[in-house]
């Protein structure tokens, strides 16, 4: 037998139940808190119930919600997160617990008070608080220190809150004790009270334990009341890992709790967060060990989850005793029916988390979570997880094999129709394939080969190497055409564009590096901080210049982190507010004019290598020579695309084809926009 091949669904540790108190969970898989900001008004509605309900189709045993519903009106939310102080939630929670009860997943929820993480200057304006006046720089506020009736109204605000959640039919509740308010009483570096709140561990966890004791007394005995804890802050000025640890021990010996959910780091700055929550090119599960450690001390169920992407790890964390439950979480969003694939024996289908954390950062910079590559999810209630076959199949041919091309190959291929695929290079991936050339993104190429498998599995046809005209794609008589041929570099945006490379030309390798390089980045996304990280890399001195008020905007924190600490290490320079004018030969140099757009005022820079990163342009040739062939003249009838109707509008009765662009064949934009595109369009074909 091969001993990398998955052991039988019987014998499986994944698959085995789970006895929590009365509750048995049916597997040892769970989605841990999490804030997708999908609330309506701070009440989880349709959007957030078929989220997580998807979850609950897919197999897994325990969905955990929010991150984290808030109990006190100053703790406003600063992910979305749901509103646990409103009466008005329990109507809605008791949808969810039923719809996730109606699936076999048991459904739980995580409340907290923020403390100093989050802000005043929204909802009530009500003055944040915290044990100690001590800024987080994540958040910005300057906090009030707490008093004693404050102190007071909030243990009674947890009650309250606790109170909601089981009357909404929750299984249970979590509490948040990591950068929040419980546990910023644990830590010295962020309680410096000189009273009975402070000192020795017994009074840094008054709080906690007055919290629990109040839940306690209003829900029961029986109801399960979790705690997802950091046990160690990995922080010279934090929490230490001995004090963590007998905070756990302690908890678990005080009969108010019924699991922990471990924590390991802090999570005040992007950079510390960022090894709570790993991005790609890091291990998989840095914390596993910790958390076995801390299980076998307490012998007490832990549950947990930091970067464990794949079946693999999270087998091994269970066949190895490290977690009693192992969360799964970003792989969830990927794919909210891992757990039915590995029941079915269907790994190999499982579409993969690649760390690209386009979720997370779109979180933490205010918007909703989105997967990078599986546009159903947060979109249930208009987006398949699921293709359906489509009434009658039909000959389609994409021209294209980037993101969006393979996406549209996979959901037309998926639902029954004959797929051919015309690709100009010699294997597939487009613009993805250079971005996962850097080597800690090459998780990328994940998003290209797990389409090519499914492709493999219906039988597409593709066709590299081949530059098709109108004439090969006539050629195979098609009825459905997708142009996704993607763009190419715009880098004309400055007198003397002809002296500049672009960034393809840096990652792909076609133009050899200079030894001291201005990457000018009007696009603040990706691609130009890839380049910047290639060209950092390699020794050379660079400079980076952007228009924007901030640097690298359309990047999220949580990977704006590496790119930071590499370009930090390497001594690079960043100048903000700046626009490339011009560029001229000076010598065997490049002369390079800075202007602003707040004064007349220019500068120069003379380098070897000028970079220019400006988005692309639609690569569109054969779209507008098959368009007036088409039987729709290339038209998108919106309203049908929106709300889930075929494309019917007929422009010119004599075409025998349907003809469609999607993804940088239609405009620059990114590798969700493109996948969207494709499986939004295809699905109704």
């Amino acid at each position: 037998m091969d001993p990398s091949a998955s052991p039988p669904a019987s014998r499986d540790p994944l698959l085995q139940p789970y006895r929590l108190k009365h509750l048995t969970l049916r597997n040892r898989i769970l989605s841990t808190a999490h804030e997708p900001a999908y609330s309506e008004g701070g009440l989880p509605k349709e959007r957030y119930r078929l989220y997580h309900a998807e979850k609950a189709k897919g197999g897994i045993a325990l969905t955990m919600t929010a991150g984290s519903a808030v109990v006190s009106r100053d703790s406003p939310e600063a992910f979305g997160n749901l509103h646990a102080y409103k009466d008005e939630i329990v109507p809605w929670l008791r949808e969810l617990s039923e719809t996730c009860h109606e699936h076999g997943a048991a459904v739980m929820m995580q409340i907290t008070h923020l403390g100093r993480r989050t802000n005043w200057n929204k909802a009530d304006w009500l003055p944040v608080l915290a044990p100690s006046p001590i800024r987080e720089p994540a958040h910005r506020a300057f906090p009030k220190a707490a008093e004693d009736w404050d102190i007071a109204r909030i243990v009674a605000d947890y009650a309250d809150a606790a109170e909601r959640m089981q009357a909404g039919g929750l299984d249970g509740i979590e509490l948040e004790a990591y950068g929040h308010l419980l546990d910023q009483f644990w830590s010295p570096a962020t309680n410096a009270r000189d009273d009975d709140w402070n000192g020795a561990l017994d009074n840094r966890l008054r709080f906690t334990s007055a919290v629990l004791e109040a839940i306690r007394g209003r829900v029961g005995p029986d109801f399960i009341v979790g705690l997802r804890m950091v046990a160690d802050e990995d922080w010279e000025q934090g929490l230490s890992r001995a004090e963590g640890v007998e905070i756990a021990r302690r908890l678990a010996a005080s009969g108010h709790i019924d699991f922990l959910n471990l924590i390991r780091g802090h999570i005040e700055t992007d950079a510390a967060l960022s090894k709570v929550i790993p991005t790609q090119g890091t291990p998989a599960g840095p914390h596993l060990d910790f958390c076995g450690e801390v299980r076998a001390q307490t012998r007490f169920p832990v549950f947990h989850a930091a970067r464990i992407p794949d079946v693999a790890t999270a087998r091994h964390a269970v066949a190895e005793g490290k977690l009693d439950m192992v969360g799964m979480t970003r792989a969830h969003i990927a794919d909210p029916h891992i757990v039915t694939k590995i029941a079915a024996g269907r790994e190999q289908e499982i579409r993969p988390c690649v760390g690209a954390t386009y979720c997370l950062d779109r979180i933490y910079e205010g918007h909703e979570a989105l997967c990078i590559h599986n546009p159903a999810t947060g979109r249930e209630a208009t987006m398949p997880h699921v293709l359906r076959p489509a009434g009658k199949p039909k000959r389609a041919v994409v021209v294209g094999a980037g993101p969006a091309g393979l996406e549209a190959a996979r959901v037309l291929s998926a639902r029954g129709h004959r797929v051919t695929v015309f690709e100009a290079a010699s294997e597939a991936g487009g613009q993805l394939r250079l971005a996962a050339r850097v080597p800690r993104r090459r998780e990328l190429i994940g998003i290209v080969d797990w389409r090519l498998a499914r492709c493999a599995d219906k039988g597409v046809a593709f066709h590299f190497n081949s530059y098709a005209g109108a004439a090969e794609v006539l050629a195979e008589d098609p009825e459905v055409v997708v142009i996704a041929t993607g763009g190419l570099p715009n880098t004309e945006i400055l007198a003397g564009a002809e002296l500049a490379v672009s960034s393809w030309d840096i990652l792909s390798g076609d133009a050899p590096l200079g030894e001291n390089v201005l990457l000018y980045d009007d696009n603040a996304s990706h691609p130009g901080l890839a380049a910047a990280e290639m060209i950092a890399e390699s020794g050379a001195a660079l400079e980076i210049v952007t228009p924007e008020r901030f640097f690298a905007v359309d990047v999220g924190g949580l990977n704006h982190v590496a790119y930071a600490r590499c370009l930090d290490e390497h001594g690079a320079r960043i100048t903000i507010n700046k626009r490339v004018r011009a560029a001229e030969l000076a010598g065997n140099r490049v002369k390079v004019t800075l202007g602003s757009d707040y004064s007349e005022r220019t500068e120069t820079r003379e380098v070897d290598q000028l970079v220019v990163e400006h988005g692309t342009l639609p690569l569109d040739d054969i779209y507008f020579e098959l368009k007036p062939l088409s039987a729709n003249l290339g038209a998108v009838d919106y309203e049908a695309l929106l709300s889930g109707r075929p494309q019917e509008s007929v422009g010119n009765p004599e075409g025998r084809f349907r003809l469609y662009r999607i993804g940088d064949a239609v405009a620059s934009r990114n590798v969700h926009a493109a996948i969207y595109d494709a499986l939004r369009l295809c699905k109704d074909v």
